[in-house]
């Protein structure tokens, strides 16, 4: 019979069931490929609040190398001095203006006296310009900041000792061939990659990498 037939037939008076009942599940993830571990960390030069990793750039190399240039220049002028301690003596004096005797005689110990110490006194900055030189090739901010008080001092000095004059047209070339060389390593530090370079250098140090 009919009705009989309908009975038989799978899935009921509805019909067979739809494919997608009886398809087989997916299959399970497989095991992930060895050599991917998590995302590396910031490292140096990159992400936020990083300054970026750079070489020694010129600026830096050629400021530092303007204030060697004046120190260099700075012994050569009180080499001539010594030398010349006489002249440079009687020159200070004749500019006194002095005529008493007595007058002359105080004037004269006054300039050997203020001579000698300023001599003294002018290895001893020497000394001092190469110690800041040094820590400020090393990438130490203060250093730099040091130098340009230093050099705005010496530039001060040197324009009074250019107006004034020498009793050596040589030890006036020198003065202002140190001058200019003050003027550049402090224009050459300011810069913005000299400024880039001493923040990286100071962030090192601070991450114990420097």
């Amino acid at each position: 019979m009919t009705s009989g037939q309908g009975e038989n037939q799978p899935g009921g008076p509805y019909g067979p069931p739809p494919q997608s009942w009886n398809a087989p599940p997916p299959p399970a993830p497989g095991h992930q490929y060895p050599g991917y571990g998590p995302a590396p960390s910031a490292q140096a030069g990159y992400g936020p609040g990083v300054p970026q990793a750079m070489e020694r750039p010129l600026t830096v190399r050629a400021g530092l190398g303007a204030f060697i240039g004046w120190i260099v220049l700075n012994v050569v002028a009180q080499v001539v001095t010594l030398l010349n301690w006489q002249t440079i003596i009687d020159w200070t004096f004749a500019n006194a203006g002095l005529e008493q005797e007595a007058d002359a005689e105080l004037a004269r110990q006054t300039a050997e006296a203020g001579a000698l110490i300023g001599t003294v006194v002018g290895f001893v900055f020497i000394a001092v310009y190469g110690l800041f030189v040094w820590f400020a090739w090393r990438g130490h901010n203060w250093a730099r900041i040091v130098l340009w008080v230093l050099a705005g001092l010496g530039i001060v000095s040197g324009l009074v000792g250019v107006a004034v004059g020498s009793p050596l047209p040589f030890l006036d070339a020198l003065g202002v061939f140190q001058l200019l060389l003050l003027v550049a390593a402090v224009v050459l530090l300011a810069l913005k990659p000299s400024s880039e370079w001493y923040r990286f250098r100071g962030w090192q140090r601070a991450t114990g990498q420097g």
